[in-house]
């Protein structure tokens, strides 16, 4: 009974050891792709979306990922497939920037040490992701610099004082 007990004990270990240790992908491989809003004539907020397929090597699928960018963690939704993710998050066009954003992702194992360094105040450059993507956004169009309404009023004008000019030439 002892040693039924004690053989219960040892499988049960390893298949504790063998399920946590299931959970992490080695040698993550990633192909992404990203969308930015580079209209913002009339819009409010420009959108961030990159979309990304992650190859491990233990092939893992449906592992649930969690992204940082400049300091902000969002979730990393799976779409259709268990090895597809998309990361989207918007932010004012006044407050957007230009440029290259790094977006690194982390497992659950990951996510736990950034939710601790960022509680104990630490570097969040400590916390190894398990990959990075990069987001490149180019900018986007606010419109032009001087109106068309403004630009035919201006016009209209010109075309007022050039008419009048002739006008008093023709008539003294």
């Amino acid at each position: 009974m002892a040693g039924a007990r004690s053989l219960l004990s040892v499988l049960l270990a390893v298949c504790a050891v063998s399920w946590t240790s299931a959970d992490s992908c080695g040698k993550p491989e990633v192909s992404a792709t990203s969308y930015t809003t580079q209209d913002a004539t009339v819009l409010t907020n420009i959108a961030y979306v990159a979309e990304f397929s992650l190859k491990c090597s233990n092939a893992i699928k449906g592992l649930p990922l969690y992204a940082e960018v400049n300091g902000k963690i969002l979730p990393a939704a799976r779409t259709s497939d268990d090895n597809h993710y998309q990361v989207s998050w918007t932010e004012e066009v006044k407050k957007a920037r230009s440029g290259n954003f790094n977006i690194n992702l982390f497992d659950e194992e990951g996510y736990a040490a950034l939710r601790k360094a960022i509680r104990s105040g630490d570097d969040l450059g400590s916390v190894k992701p398990l990959v990075s993507v990069l987001l490149n956004h180019p900018g986007s169009y606010q419109g032009p610099w001087v109106n068309s309404e403004f630009m035919a009023a201006a016009l209209a004008v010109v075309v007022w004082y050039c008419a009048y000019t002739f006008r008093n030439k023709l008539l003294y």
